[in-house]
Formats: structure tokens, sequence, C-alpha cells
């Protein structure tokens, strides 16, 4: 029976979960009041909206303009896979992996390319594996923030300038909320539904002179699905990156993402969303250092992720019961949570140690974090009372 006292406030906007994730404060569907529903979007006002999501973009995130940006299929995943099945095998590979996405690129490699020259740089979920034994002659291929493990890349000072490898940069929990060193990366990938609150189902794939460069002088072996073509008789299809998609984009998701991306224009740009993502995380840090039952998941305060902030439980009654018990504690918190509507999918991902995971990007208000604090309280509270006379028993 639940017997801590429940907090005064609320959060005003209970959505932290980590993809799709909150849409920006103030948001209305007024803001797709312009979509180009039932228009071809080979047509010209259609195709100029998806040019503007191009152009705002790269502005955004300050891409180099010798590179190339173009919206692809299938969110983040269809950006990675265009990226390491057009890419991939003219050199040996390094992938580097520290939680569950890193670790599907590592089964493409080794499992599904079957490239005999690729190695995997592993750490468990809270660490970062040793970046000085990746070698940078070889292709690289990492996530540059583990959304399922709440640990980021803290800098690229360990990307050389002079690398003869390609760099290829999963970030779609990492744009629009951290510094992306463009010269140290060759192909970066993310989404519309994490950092921007954007609707799912639409990637975007950057492309530096390096990675085209080897896109038009390399052949992979294998086949390549139509969605996965980035070259036509040797040459990259341009067109990707001017507004062509490869395949039928939804205009209202478009409309979302022109919504997203002047809401971002408006709070600062880069450094200001920056600056939202990092107040966020500077919240929980400072909770998390008064708090006896719950720790960060990342080890190193360094590489603590300031999007997907993931958090373990460290109370010695919980961590005395097996991994599937105290995966019951961590679903009855978010449960609870759910239940009073102060907060929704806050439970860990399913590949991750138990815990909790939450959302901090940009578009997360901090009054709404600092809402949130008492509540976890609370809701720990309840469980370890429910929990008490199995505990007094034993």
């Amino acid at each position: 029976m639940a017997i801590a006292k429940r907090p005064d406030i609320r959060p005003a906007n209970p959505n932290f979960a980590s993809g799709p994730c909150a849409k920006r404060p103030g948001y209305s569907l007024d803001a797709l009041a312009g979509a180009m529903l039932g228009r071809s979007h080979r047509a010209a006002a259609p195709k100029a909206r998806l040019v503007e999501v191009i152009q705002r973009s790269r502005a955004i995130l300050g891409i180099p303009a010798d590179w190339r940006l173009g919206i692809v299929p299938a969110s983040d995943t269809g950006a990675m896979e265009m990226a390491l099945w057009s890419l991939l095998g003219a050199r040996p590979v390094d992938v580097v992996a520290f939680e569950s996405f890193g670790a599907g690129w590592a089964t493409d490699v080794i499992k599904q390319l079957k490239l005999p020259d690729a190695r995997v740089l592993e750490a468990p979920y809270g660490r970062l594996p040793d970046h000085s034994a990746v070698d940078f002659s070889h292709d690289v291929v990492f996530t540059w923030n583990g959304t399922t493990s709440g640990v980021r890349v803290p800098n690229a000072d360990g990307i050389p300038a002079d690398r003869a490898g390609l760099v290829i940069c999963d970030a779609t929990s990492a744009a629009f909320a951290m510094d992306l060193v463009w010269e140290k990366l060759d192909v970066v990938t993310w989404s519309w539904q994490k950092a921007l609150g954007g609707e799912a189902a639409h990637g975007m794939l950057a492309l530096s002179p390096r990675a085209v460069e080897r896109l038009e002088s390399y052949t992979p072996p294998w086949p390549l699905p139509k969605i996965f073509r980035l070259t036509s008789k040797g040459k990259l299809i341009e067109g990707i990156f001017k507004g062509e998609t490869i395949n039928t984009p939804s205009m209202l998701c478009v409309e979302d993402a022109l919504d997203s991306l002047r809401w971002a224009e408006s709070v600062g740009g880069l450094r200001g969303l920056m600056a939202r993502s990092e107040a966020n995380l500077a919240a929980i840090a400072a909770w998390v250092e008064g708090t006896d039952w719950i720790d960060f998941l990342a080890e190193d305060p360094d590489t603590r992720s300031c999007t997907s902030v993931c958090l373990k439980l460290t109370a010695p009654w919980v961590v005395a019961l097996p991994a599937e018990a105290q995966w019951v504690v961590a679903k009855r918190i978010a449960a609870l949570l759910e239940g009073e509507g102060v907060a929704y999918d806050i439970a860990a991902h399913r590949d991750s140690p138990p815990g909790l995971r939450i959302w901090t990007g940009a578009t997360i208000e901090t009054s709404n974090v600092a809402a949130l604090l008492p509540w976890l309280d609370w809701a720990f509270a309840t469980v370890a009372a429910e929990h008490a006379p199995a505990r007094a028993a034993e």
C-alpha cells in the first residue's frame, strides 16, 4: 500500500519518452495548417518545403557548405544503413559499440555484410570503449550519444584530421543537442523524432566530400535495394540532396519538421538548444547528488548524456534482487508515474540494465524536469513500501 505523500506540483508536460520525443513548448496542431497535403512531393511548392528542411537544418547545425545533406527513408536507421551498405568494404572497419544501437551497427557489419576485416570495440552499458584502440586507417562506425545507455562521446579530440578511413557517426540523439565536430566526421545521420520532437519515418543523411569521393570510386560487391542507392552510373544522385527524395515523404511530417526548426532558431539555434539540454541534465544531476536510491548509469560525469538520461537503481534492497526482479521495480515506478499522469514511458530501454530513462532534449522545459523529480522520490518510496513485507520476512 502506497504511504508516501504525493507532491503538490506536476510537470505541465508529462512526455519524457526518448523517441518519439516531446513536441516543442507551445506546440499546437495549428502549426500543420500549411502542410502540402494531397500534392505531389515532386511539384514545385512541396519540393520547396523539403529543400527548406535541408537548408534550415544545415544552417542550425553549422554543416560545412561542401557537405551534402538529404532527406532519406526509414528514420535514422534507414540513413545509417544506407551509409553502411553503400560505403563499407573498401577498407577494414572498426565498430565502436557501447549500447544497443551501436551493437546493431556491429550486427550489420559482422553478420549481414560479413566484412572479413572488421573489429567490434565494445564496452558495457555505462562506459565508453578505449578510443585509443580505434584505428583511423580503417573506416570507423560509432554512435555519438548512446540513447539506451545515457553515455555520450564527450568530444572528437581523438579523431585525427588526416585520417585515411571514413568516420561514420550515428548522431540521432546528439544532433541539435551536442556540438558535432564536422571536420572530424564524414557521414552523420539523425532523425526528426529525437531532439526536434518531430514525427518518425524520415532520416537525414549528411555526407562529406570524402564520403562522396568514396561513393563515386567504390562499388560494393553486394546488391543494393533501391532505397539504399546513392549513386547512378558511378556518380552521386545529386537530386537526393536537393529535395528529390528516394520515396514519397509525408508532407505532414515535413511541415512538422519545419515548425520544429523554426522554433529551434527562435531559442538561439544550436547554442540555445544545447544550453536547454544541459540545463535539464544539470537539474537531474543536482537531484541525483542528494538522492540515495538512484545514480547515473554513465560512470564518468564527462560522458553523461544531456538528452537520454539513463539512471540505475542503487538502493541496497533493489541491488540485492535478481535482474528480473529489479526490472519489476523499475517498471512499477514508471507505471505509477504514468498512472498519475506526471511522466510517460520512462522505464529504461529493454536492452539496458534495469532502471529509468528520462529524455531531456531541448523541447523539454527545465521547469518540467524540476517538477518531475519529487514524483520520482514519491514513486520509489511507494514501491519500497509495497516491498517492505517481503523484505521483512527475509
